[in-house]
C-alpha cells in the first residue's frame, strides 16, 4: 500500500511513519509545511519519500492516482488555535478541505483517516459520553475538528473519499518538548521530571480527570483503520471515539513515583492557569467505547504501563 501522511514532521506522523516503514508492504509519502524527516532506524527507509508542501496553497502536488490511503495529521493544537483564530482556521480547516478536494479530483474513493479529538465535546455533558452525544465544542480547536469531521462524512457519503474520523484521547506519554496543546502537561508531568526538569500542572486539582491513551495504542488503532471494512459504518456517520482510559492527576503522580522514584515528584509544580483550566474543564473525560471495541479497536491496560513504555523507549 502507498500511504500519504500529512503533518508528517509531527510526533504522531513520525510514529505512524515508523510503524509503516518497518513493514515491507508499505511505501510512504511524508509531507508537511517543513521538510519532514524519515524516522530514524526504520527497516525500510528506501520505501519513504518526503515532500515539503503547503496544503492550503496546492494540495494536488501531494495526491496522485497511485495512492491507497491518507493519514491526515496536520494541524494547530488546542491552545495555539485559541490564541490565533485565523491561523487555526487556515491550517485546521482550510488546508484539510483543500486536501479532500485534491483527493476527490485526483484519487476519488481513497481511504482517508482523519485525526480528530475529544475536544469536540463541551459542557454540558452526560455522565457517560458516546458517539450519540451531540458535540458542543467550547474552543476553536474543537470547533475546527468538528467542521472537518462533517467534511469527512459528506465527502464519504458522496463517494469522493472512503473516510473515517478518529477522535483521539489525550496521547501520553509524548516524547520531545511541550506542545501548544492545553493538555500538554499530561505528558509533561511524566516526561520532564524523568529528565530532571520542572513540570507545570496548570490547575490545582489532583482529582481532575483526563481520558488518555499511549502512543503505542494510538498507533495500533490508526493502522487498524487502514483495513477497516467500509461497510462497518454508514457512509454519512464515520466518526469513532478512539479508546482511552480514565486517569486523574493523582494517578499520574502515582505512576511517576512507581516508575521513576519518589524523588521525581519534587519537579512537579501545580499552578492555576485560568485560560488553560477553562479549556481543560470543558472536555469530556468518561467515555463508553463500545462502538470502537465492536470495530476491533483496543485500549491500554493502565497508565503505569504507558509510563513504562515511555521509559523503555528512552533506553
Amino acid at each position: 500500500m502507498y500511504i500519504l501522511i500529512t503533518g508528517a514532521a509531527g510526533f504522531i506522523g513520525q510514529l505512524v511513519a515508523k510503524a509503516l516503514l518497518d513493514d515491507p508492504s508499505y511505501t510512504v509519502l511524508l509531507t508537511d509545511i517543513i521538510e519532514p524527516p524519515i524516522p530514524k532506524d526504520v527497516k525500510y527507509p528506501q520505501n519513504a519519500k518526503t515532500l515539503k508542501a503547503d496544503l492550503q496553497a496546492d494540495a494536488s502536488k501531494v495526491v496522485d492516482e497511485s495512492l491507497d490511503a491518507a493519514f491526515v495529521f496536520h494541524g494547530i493544537m488546542s491552545a495555539g488555535s485559541e490564541a490565533n483564530f485565523d491561523l487555526g482556521m487556515s491550517v485546521n480547516v482550510d488546508a484539510t478541505r483543500s486536501l479532500l478536494e485534491a483527493i476527490r479530483h485526483n484519487r476519488p474513493g481513497m481511504r482517508v483517516i482523519y485525526a480528530s479529538s475529544q475536544a469536540v465535546y463541551g459542557q454540558p455533558l452526560p455522565e457517560i459520553v458516546t458517539e450519540k452525544v451531540v458535540p458542543t465544542p467550547e474552543g476553536s480547536y474543537g470547533a475546527e475538528k468538528m467542521i472537518c469531521e462533517i467534511l469527512v462524512n459528506e465527502y464519504t457519503r458522496r463517494g469522493f473519499i472512503d473516510g473515517f474520523s478518529l477522535r483521539f484521547p489525550t496521547v501520553s506519554v509524548r516524547p520531545g518538548k511541550p506542545t501548544a496543546a492545553a493538555s500538554s502537561f499530561i505528558s509533561g508531568i511524566i516526561r520532564e521530571p524523568l529528565n530532571g526538569q520542572e513540570a507545570i500542572v496548570p490547575l490545582k486539582d489532583r482529582k481532575f480527570p483526563s481520558w488518555v491513551c499511549s502512543p503505542k495504542t494510538l498507533c495500533a488503532n490508526l493502522l487498524h483503520s487502514l483495513k477497516l471494512p467500509s461497510d462497518k459504518m454508514p457512509s454519512h456517520t464515520r466518526t469513532v471515539n478512539a479508546p482511552g482510559i480514565l486517569v486523574t492527576i493523582q494517578d499520574m503522580l502515582d505512576a511517576l513515583e512507581k516508575v521513576g522514584g519518589k524523588d521525581k515528584l519534587q519537579y512537579v509544580k501545580e499552578e492555576n492557569d485560568p485560560a488553560l483550566e477553562r479549556i481543560l474543564r470543558s472536555w469530556a473525560w468518561n467515555f463508553d467505547n463500545s462502538l470502537a471495541y465492536s470495530l476491533g479497536y483496543q485500549a491500554d491496560t493502565s497508565f503505569e504501563d504507558a509510563v513504562r513504555d515511555y521509559t523503555n523507549s528512552l533506553r
